[in-house]
């Protein structure tokens, strides 16, 4: 490791020339690469180097010498400690145009086709968006049962003060389940000996219905005093729609298992998007900021100019939301999803809102596809597809190159995989446009709609 201009544990004072893709400062000394959370572009810092390989090294401020205008003080205690969010340090208006900036830095350097990324679109007030919590339970360091969240890149519970991204009811139920625990001897989770009775409290919201699901996800079957338990959340939290226990015996970071148990009411809570309504259950997915998401959908409709002359294929389709939403404008949806769960709400959803031209498929995406196909009768000519972080694989990819719809949207949760497929339909597809839209705001995370046209 000679040649490399910085000594681990050494102070450096250095000028951030940009961002990174995770919000992070980036500087260079002598050409050489040193990664710095928490720095704003433009800023002169003092760091101490905390790690470095042969490439590049990260470092951590000490001091800010020379400030950017784009920092703000957080209005959070945890933030340092817990990596929830990563860019409260920053102005909200700046950090829409970091994620915008980052997304076509990706198109600039992947892309043949010349695609101007248009502005993010944010939120109006920017806090207590997330419908869905995932608070973990253990024990603090003085062995006092607590729950938090995780502190980055660790496992160690920082014990719950107000977040600002959270919904405010989801912080009192946890912190009720805590007290409970405390005085009626339930003990927490224990990662270490694989021991104890309740391992998360997941709370899901409706933001326009407000009915709350409270999940216990536990360790053992029974847990002690339940039923006093759910008698005691029912009279001080009249939203509580229902409770369900979620075992996962499994030595695991996964969080959620696969048996649910209801405790109480039906086992889902209902919320509304757009003009629809929509059934939540304990494992099916529902998007997080349902603000935004209105936002995003009504954008990808909007842009696919459906007409009653269109089949649509939606992909990856959760509880059928985005075809639900393209479902008044075409002749027929068909809509894939691995999750058993979630097909079982898409059906149920689309009963619900009275929709009798959408129909769905259970199984992966990339064996399902070919029987779809081979089955309806009507090709689809629009598709629309919302992958997992991972992106498409390549025999998806084949297949929806192979079925060439005429009008093809892409919202992807990750830049990176996004451009990556996106290098494969350009030989094919005109790539109209490009909308970033924030679900997350003040974290590095960023949606992005992207608009293609089949080639005349």
């Amino acid at each position: 490791m000679n040649n490399i201009p910085v000594e681990k544990n050494k102070e450096y004072i250095v000028d951030i020339i940009d961002n990174g893709y995770e919000g992070e400062g980036i500087a260079k000394i002598d050409n050489y690469t040193i990664f710095i959370p928490g720095a704003i572009k433009g800023e002169k810092v003092k760091i101490l180097i905390v790690k470095v390989n042969s490439s590049h090294s990260f470092g951590k401020i000490i001091d800010i010498i020379e400030k950017s205008n784009s920092r703000v003080e957080s209005d959070c205690n945890t933030y340092k400690r817990c990596g929830g969010c990563n860019l409260r340090h920053m102005k909200y208006e700046d950090t829409l145009e970091l994620k915008r900036k980052n997304v076509q830095n990706l198109i600039d350097k992947t892309l043949k086709q010349k695609v101007k990324v248009k502005a993010t679109i944010g939120m109006e007030k920017p806090f207590f968006y997330r419908n869905k919590a995932q608070y973990p339970v253990g024990y603090n360091r003085n062995g006092d049962i607590a729950t938090g969240v995780y502190a980055e890149r660790s496992h160690e519970i920082i014990e719950l003060t107000s977040c600002t991204i959270q919904m405010p009811i989801s912080e009192q139920i946890a912190k009720f389940i805590i007290t409970f625990m405390k005085e009626n001897k339930i003990s927490a989770y224990d990662e270490k000996t694989g021991k104890g009775a309740i391992r998360h409290i997941v709370i899901k919201v409706g933001l326009r219905t407000n009915e709350v699901m409270c999940i216990l996800v536990t360790n053992e079957r029974k847990i002690p005093n339940e039923d006093k338990l759910i008698e005691s959340l029912k009279s001080k939290f009249s939203n509580i729609k229902t409770i369900v226990k979620n075992i996962n015996q499994k030595n695991t970071n996964v969080i959620m298992g696969n048996e649910n148990v209801i405790l109480y009411g039906n086992g889902y809570i209902q919320d509304k998007l757009g003009d629809f309504i929509f059934n939540i259950s304990p494992l099916s997915f529902y998007q997080i900021n349902p603000i935004q998401t209105e936002k995003l959908y009504n954008f990808a409709i909007n842009k696919a100019n459906l007409t009653k002359e269109d089949t649509v294929l939606d992909l990856y389709c959760g509880i059928g939301t985005i075809g639900t939403f393209a479902s008044p404008y075409v002749r027929q949806v068909y809509g894939i999803e691995i999750v058993e769960q979630a097909i079982e709400d898409a059906k149920r959803n689309a009963e619900l809102n009275k929709i009798d031209n959408m129909k769905f498929y259970c199984g992966d995406v990339e064996q399902v596809l070919d029987k779809v196909l081979s089955k309806e009768a009507t090709m689809p000519n629009v598709v629309f597809v919302d992958p997992p972080r991972r992106g498409l694989d390549k025999h998806t990819i084949d297949n929806i190159i192979g079925l060439k719809p005429e009008r093809f949207i892409y919202i992807s949760c990750n830049p990176a995989t996004l451009v990556r497929d996106l290098k494969e339909f350009e030989k094919l597809y005109e790539i109209k446009e490009i909308q970033t839209v924030d679900m997350f705001p003040f974290t590095s995370h960023v949606e992005c709609v992207s608009v293609l046209q089949l080639k005349q």
